[in-house]
């Protein structure tokens, strides 16, 4: 199987959280930022930010894992953020740091 991620993407004043899996994070990440698909939700919501995400040996597990980020509410997605990343910052250049 596949390796997989989960990612929450958020906007400029991090007011609207998209909490999605991937099996490319980095290829993911650069779809969201050039507006690849101009009608999704995050093209709408301007999400160009990556805030938060989690690598997974198995691309299932990263699916449940999204499933139960989903299921949680907003300040457990904000706690998980402020966990990895207090200060909001945009960490698409330093996915490979945390890998």
């Amino acid at each position: 199987m596949k390796p997989g991620f989960v990612y929450i993407m958020t906007n400029s004043n991090n007011t609207v959280l998209h909490v999605e899996v991937t099996s490319d994070l980095h290829e993911r990440v650069a779809d969201h930022k050039s507006k690849r698909y101009q009608d999704s939700f995050s093209a709408r919501y301007n999400l160009s930010k990556l805030v938060y995400f989690e690598a997974f040996q198995m691309i299932g597990d990263a699916i449940g894992r999204e499933k139960q980020m989903k299921g949680g509410s907003r300040k457990k997605k904000v706690d998980l953020i402020r966990s990895m990343n207090p200060e909001w910052n945009d960490l698409t250049f330093s996915i490979n740091d945390f890998l």
